[in-house]
């Protein structure tokens, strides 16, 4: 009987709940797509090849998913307090009937059962497809050819999807069954006629926390620009908790103070259902303020990982070529008479042959002991903050002879450089260092190498790295006429290989494989000094290893941020319009047409959905700012294509859920009238 009821009610109720319904089966479908990776082609592709990086993007996105969990949980018993809440009066004619709590709590149990049922299998049959576009998606992520593609479905992923989402309706029951037992009847059957208080009722104080959270929000954004994404800074920390301090009170404090101004101008405040139109916003906003505030901070993660995701990578793999010069580099660091040890005697000694093919050089590095580079490039205001800490690094200047460089630029198919005795050329490969290096220049400063001052005869910095790290390694390195090293101590020795074929991997591999031996050897002697080498094509699957694990995390917290925060949105509405019918049947009797209730539908719907969303959008304004000069070292990044990937996905996924949330609210209120 009991279970014959419960699915009466869900048949019922499955076209009035479909925001419900919609949201439980997205986020089924998104959790088993991101979590059966790890069975999708590509990704066996890369374990085969690149285990290392496998693993541990299987570990984050396995603690990615815990999170994932928590809010997903978190928006299911939400959604379900809100259909209860729907359901109060229907719950309250049960009591009056004699039906005990003990028996509407197994009702409601079945419920849960049955919609969680229905929602675990449409949203695995969805997320079946889903996971397809996804293997495609992470094999262009990771640079990786999908072989013999074939239809896949992750057995571990459904396990996974199945335990996570019965855990939390299983907590949902629990949950049904102590709100019951809290439940009275008088208060069921009068819960829609409770009006929600106003908490500040002031319009001075509602004004003045306005204005002190938008100065506090001046403040915090002030404090974010001038710490970066340094989350070590006090600065940074300090802007966090103003952030949410700010957008909390803004919240708090707007229904009033906008309400306020409103009522001022009569001639919009008494035109046509604005008061009552008002009304409803300002108990709205009132009512759900804090929840209002996590939706725009959950809004503005999703903005600027979404938006910052992709350019991030796309930085990373543009300025990749200007990092690794080399397709093979090596060095040794000079310390405690490692001075003796030669790369090229080493070679010989393991029997290891260079292709003729292929182009070698071996130079050294020196370093100018009084030659600090706070001393020729002074900190002023103007410099960014990441400029300034580079600088209080007091970075010790380095220098190779003309003839090494010479060989490097051989290797690099550039023209030799004549250099005057008298004269150096100033290299660097640091972003941040190059305005301040070619003021240098211009200013004809003199640089003092062993105890000599030499002129600088180019007319602007040279772009120039000695070792393929991946990223930027060159601080300020200077080239010197060969009789002035004689003076210098020996920082390192290295060698640069440009293989004669592209890509050669089976090349690369012979390479790795020496290297490994050296570093093995010295750990046997427990030696600090070995020759250490890398290879371009190891250091760029390094490179997109990180970058892209980083992003796919990145979007699979974006998307699910969301579809929980417009889904929130949608069905706060809805509880809104279950619980305002009495005031719209009161607009009806006393002549309000249709026309002019779903304008006032449309106009409440829209502010609600929209504050959020413009609080977020201005925090993402600084916070892409803040994100992008982090992640491309002072050049600005090109977001545009990741701008109209964010916009297209939130167009999609908010506007459809707006456009759901308005016809779901409009035909609440027009079914009522119809009773």
């Amino acid at each position: 009987m009991y279970f014959k009821l419960a699915l009466g009610n869900i048949k019922k109720s499955f076209k009035d709940y479909s925001i419900y319904f919609l949201t439980l089966t997205l986020g089924v479908c998104i959790f088993y797509a991101f979590n059966s990776i790890g069975d999708q082609k590509a990704f066996t592709d890369m374990a085969e090849n690149k285990a290392q990086y496998a693993k541990l993007l299987q570990a984050l996105i396995g603690a990615t998913s815990i999170f994932i969990t928590i809010i997903l949980g978190g928006l299911i018993i939400y959604a379900n307090n809100f259909l209860v809440k729907k359901r109060k009066k229907e719950l309250g004619v049960y009591m009056t009937l004699g039906m005990s709590k003990g028996k509407i709590s197994r009702i409601l149990t079945y419920e849960t059962i049955l919609v969680g049922i229905i929602s675990l299998i449409v949203g695995l049959l969805v997320g079946f497809g889903l996971s397809q576009l996804i293997s495609v998606f992470a094999s262009k992520l990771f640079t990786f050819t999908v072989s013999n593609y074939s239809f896949f479905i992750s057995v571990s992923a459904i396990i996974e999807t199945t335990i996570a989402f019965s855990t939390v309706f299983i907590i949902v029951m629990i949950f049904n069954s102590l709100s019951i037992s809290k439940y009275k009847l008088i208060d069921i059957l009068n819960a829609s006629k409770k009006n929600e208080n106003i908490k500040i009722k002031s319009p001075i104080k509602n004004a003045i926390i306005f204005i002190v959270s938008a100065c506090i929000l001046a403040l915090a954004y002030k404090l974010v620009f001038k710490a970066g994404l340094n989350t070590e800074k006090i600065e940074f920390k300090v802007s966090i908790v103003l952030g949410i301090i700010s957008t909390l009170g803004i919240f708090f404090s707007l229904s009033g103070f906008f309400l306020n101004l409103i009522q001022k101008n009569k001639n919009i405040y008494l035109k046509k259902l604005n008061i009552f139109t008002l009304r409803q916003i300002n108990s709205k906003i009132n009512t759900n303020f804090i929840s209002m505030t996590v939706i725009s901070l959950m809004l503005f993660l999703t903005i600027v990982t979404l938006s910052t995701g992709l350019s991030f990578k796309k930085s990373v793999e543009s300025d990749f070529e200007n990092a690794t010069p080399f397709d093979i580099s090596s060095s040794v660091y000079c310390r405690d008479g490692s001075e003796d040890i030669s790369i090229k005697e080493s070679l010989d000694k393991e029997g290891f042959k260079i292709n003729p093919e292929d182009k070698a050089a071996f130079y050294s590095i020196y370093t100018i002991p009084d030659m600090v580079m706070t001393d020729y490039i002074s900190s002023n205001k103007k410099d960014s903050e990441a400029e300034k800490q580079y600088k209080d690094m007091k970075f010790k200047g380095r220098a190779i002879g003309i003839t090494d460089y010479n060989n490097i630029r051989k290797i690099e198919d550039k023209e030799p450089i004549s250099l005057d005795n008298d004269k150096i050329l100033v290299t660097s490969n640091i972003s941040e260092f190059k305005d301040s290096i070619n003021s240098l220049i211009e200013n004809k400063k003199k640089i003092k190498v062993s105890g000599k001052e030499y002129g600088i005869q180019n007319k602007e910095v040279i772009n120039q790295e000695f070792l393929s790290l991946g990223f930027a390694e060159n601080n300020l390195t200077v080239i010197v006429p060969d009789n002035a090293i004689k003076g210098l101590k020996l920082d390192s020795k290295r060698m640069a290989v440009n293989l004669h074929k592209k890509n050669d991997e089976k090349e690369s591999e012979r390479y790795s494989n020496l290297f490994d031996k050296f570093k093995k050897e010295a750990d046997k002697t427990n030696s600090r000094q070995y020759i250490s080498g890398h290879t371009k094509i190891e250091v760029y699957d390094q490179s997109v290893a990180s970058t892209s694990t980083i992003l796919f995390i990145a979007i699979y917290l974006g998307i699910i941020f969301l579809i929980t925060s417009t889904a929130v949105l949608a069905l706060q509405q809805l509880s809104e319009a279950n619980d305002s019918i009495s005031r719209y049947k009161s607009l009806r009797r006393i002549g309000v047409d249709g026309s002019m209730i779903d304008k006032s539908i449309f106009t409440q719907v829209s502010i609600y959905f929209g504050l959020p969303l413009i609080m977020a959008l201005i925090h993402s304004v600084v916070g892409i700012n803040v994100v992008n000069k982090y992640l491309t070292s002072g050049n600005q990044a090109d977001i545009g294509v990741s701008s109209l990937i964010t916009t297209a996905l939130m167009v999609a996924v908010y506007g459809a859920y707006f456009i759901a949330t308005y016809l779901g609210y409009k035909g609440t209120v027009k079914n009522s009238f119809k009773k």
